[in-house]
């Protein structure tokens, strides 16, 4: 009897001890094709799809919490979650505060949206009404480049800038490139990119606290394996249908 009772101890230690450990990845779920939610209203997009193969690969349960934009990188840092997986931009401004993986989606110009019919100068825009979300690399570009000659607006969410450009109080949205090429196409007709693409920043890439250096090195070892298996150019093409693959080589 003794040596059943051991047995299914060690087997229960065995259980445990297999179990994967957690780990919470904040992202916005209000930033579509990349985070959102769905019909069901489940967290759904690229981000929570890239999320749910990288722990698996390094053999963690994602747990997501959604947070807003504006203070999603406080929240890493009070330790509210381990990583941030929101198309956050890599820029040397934000890496002053926090570190970064390798870019899990290529450097995306930034574009304007605009209505269709409408037409720009953008050499010498001046007097209009340019809406962005706060706390983005477009609201910077904005303000130190536009915002002498224009009315800079800007917005908690995506929802509401584009909300405001389709009900005719703003010109123009500021936006990821890859949102306005998937934003327009889907408004049957009724937005079109405009502009030059507008580099900013290295891509996206998974937002981390500076000490965490071993979760950095899985992360980058997890995504080598996706692109070299074709499996992160497959959620690109995916989400982004507008968009060329295959990016990772």
């Amino acid at each position: 009897m003794n040596k059943l009772i051991l047995a299914a101890a060690a087997l229960a230690a065995l259980t445990v001890g297999a179990q994967a450990a957690t780990l919470k990845v904040g992202t916005e779920g209000g930033y579509p094709p990349y985070n959102f939610m769905d019909d069901s209203g489940k967290l759904a997009g690229y981000d929570v799809d890239v999320s749910t193969e990288l722990c698996k690969r390094i053999s963690y349960d994602c747990q997501f919490v959604t947070n807003d934009w504006d203070s999603i990188i406080p929240n890493l840092l009070a330790g509210n979650y381990d990583a941030i997986v929101d198309d956050m931009t890599i820029t040397d401004e934000r890496e002053k505060t926090i570190d970064f993986t390798e870019p899990y989606f290529p450097p995306d110009p930034s574009r304007f949206l605009s209505k269709a019919g409408t037409t720009f100068d953008f050499d010498h825009l001046k007097g209009f009404k340019i809406g962005a979300q706060n706390s983005t690399i477009q609201a910077g570009y904005l303000d130190a480049n536009l915002k002498a000659d224009n009315t800079i607006q800007k917005y908690d969410t995506q929802d509401q800038e584009l909300a405001d450009l389709n009900a005719g109080n703003l010109d123009l949205v500021f936006i990821d490139g890859s949102v306005a090429q998937e934003t327009a196409a889907g408004s049957n007709g009724a937005l079109k990119t405009d502009g030059p693409d507008i580099s900013i920043g290295e891509g996206a890439g998974i937002g981390l606290r500076k000490a965490d250096t071993e979760l950095k090195g899985k992360f980058n070892t997890a995504l080598a394996s996706m692109k070299a298996d074709g499996s992160l150019d497959a959620l690109i093409k995916k989400y982004f249908p507008s968009r060329p693959t295959p990016y990772w080589k």
